[in-house]
């Protein structure tokens, strides 16, 4: 039984930053592709960014140059940093695990591909 467990959210001014941190047990950490995702109240879960196995990563538009996703095979736990925090970040921020073991170490952005999720952790900025 796979477990994902996500810490650190938080509320935060905007400009602030925040370290999200999402932890796994019971599976393959090292070869799962390891995604963010997030929901605002009304709206529709979206993607944020993803890691693979290869550390190949891809952030959603809105993130860029602001989020970083990493992750740390020891640990079994992959890190989201946020900065530049803005209103429209406030939503509840999952993890998830895509266990398909892709060897050129592809990240895919559908949230249907990913078979694992956490609880979830709820990131608020105020203005």
């Amino acid at each position: 039984q796979v477990q994902l467990v996500e810490s650190g959210g938080d509320l935060v001014q905007a400009g602030g930053s925040l370290r999200l941190s999402c932890t796994t047990s019971g599976g393959v950490f090292d070869i799962y592709t390891m995604a963010w995702f997030r929901q605002a109240p009304g709206k529709e879960r979206e993607f944020v960014t993803g890691i693979s196995w290869t550390k190949t990563t891809i952030y959603a538009d809105s993130v860029k140059g602001r989020f970083t996703i990493s992750r740390d095979n020891v640990k079994n736990t992959v890190y989201l940093q946020m900065s530049s925090l803005k209103p429209e970040d406030t939503a509840l921020y999952y993890c998830a695990a895509d266990s398909t073991f892709y060897r050129g170490g592809t990240v895919i952005d559908d949230k249907r591909r990913y078979d694992y999720w956490g609880q979830g952790t709820q990131v608020t900025v105020s203005s």
